[in-house]
């Protein structure tokens, strides 16, 4: 499997990733001459351009798209008008007409989508997944998740204020996939309204947002996400289900217990009567029989499904509906955000099929 990576600043880790697994990297795209430099010492073999429409006749299986945070659709819309399979870095568009246009390239092309959204698939969501599959929780009726960044307020107003960066120009509310795909995942729901609400100093552009996301089968998410305070790491990510006969949530903790999930069941709910309190560790995820870095498991699981449909045909891990709605949460919770009206309706486009269900 051939792919090429457009933008290398998290595409440069991309590339690392696939070819830690076996895909081989045979063209490499950014704007940037330092970091086109510093992937093609890696890559020397590979193609290097700064346009990316060069590489649609490059002869490639399989493209990554981790250019700018809100420029993805047109690229994956010209890539599978070519027959070249997408795998898509969050989000997946940045207006529900961009959104409705990816879906239409996608399912008239011969090639695939899928979306590159890797907190759906890392060690602590596995377990809470294990937990819900399982039945044990009962009902659902609850779900969050934050995923915030610890920043001294110069840096963070440094980073939202700048115009030249994606961040700067982005809605507040659009970088919601790290928390919503979990949620979505976990409940097999669709979103159907949000209302959010801002966080912090700053009307137009506070530090960070929650967001109440009513879904189709009626569970409440809430999701909350941005630049707060008091975290235990940079890229901080914590995901809870409450069910009718008890609780799963990641720990809030530091290094690898931050992976660990505690499962809480009420007494009862259960034959015996007690209640029961576990920790549940993640075992190791194995890339040629070693065990790999915890923050890179989500990285390698989307890149190995993403192998496993352009190689042997398997349903993405996350097709195109999922990966738009998702990103839409982002676009209706800005229009909330911006009028203060309450919740505003997320464009339905499940086709009345279920919500990343596998």
């Amino acid at each position: 499997m051939r792919i090429g990576i457009v933008g290398l600043s998290r595409g440069l880790y991309m590339a690392e990733s696939a070819h830690r697994i076996g895909i081989e990297v045979i063209a490499l795209c950014d704007r940037d001459s330092e970091r086109m430099g510093a992937a093609r010492a890696e890559f020397p073999e590979a193609r290097a351009t700064a346009d990316w429409s060069e590489l649609l006749d490059a002869g490639l299986d399989g493209v990554v798209l981790a250019n700018d945070f809100d420029a993805h659709a047109a690229l994956a819309i010209a890539f599978l008008d070519h027959g070249i399979h997408v795998l898509s870095e969050t989000a997946a568009c940045a207006s529900a007409e961009e959104g409705l246009r990816l879906i239409a390239a996608a399912e008239r092309s011969t090639a695939t989508y899928s979306f590159a959204e890797n907190y759906v698939f890392h060690p602590h969501t596995r377990i809470l997944r294990e937990s819900v599959d399982s039945g044990e929780l009962g009902a659902i009726t609850l779900v969050e998740a934050d995923y915030l960044h610890s920043l001294s307020p110069d840096d963070t107003a440094a980073l939202i204020g700048d115009p030249a960066h994606w961040r700067g120009r982005i809605p507040p509310t659009a970088y919601c996939t790290h928390t919503v795909s979990p949620l979505l995942d976990l409940t097999g729901a669709w979103p159907v309204e949000v209302s959010a609400f801002p966080v912090g100093p700053g009307d137009n552009r506070p530090a960070a947002v929650v967001l109440a996301i009513r879904l189709s089968d009626g569970t409440l998410a809430l999701t909350r996400h941005g630049f707060l305070a008091g975290e235990t790491g940079s890229h901080w990510s914590w995901v809870s289900v409450r069910g009718s006969h008890g609780l799963a949530e990641s720990d809030r903790a530091t290094g690898e217990d931050a992976w660990s999930v505690r499962v809480r069941l009420e007494g009862w709910a259960r034959a015996d009567g007690q209640a029961h309190e576990q920790i549940r560790i993640p075992g190791p995820y194995l890339v040629n029989n070693e065990p790999i870095d915890r923050m890179a498991e989500g990285t390698v699981v989307v890149l190995e499904g993403f192998r496993a449909t352009v190689e042997h045909g398997a349903p993405p891990l996350i097709p195109v509906r999922p990966a738009v709605a998702a990103s839409l949460v982002g676009v209706a919770g800005a229009e909330s955000l911006l009028t203060g009206s309450g919740p505003v309706h997320v464009p339905d486009v499940s086709a009345q099929a279920p919500c990343f269900r596998r």
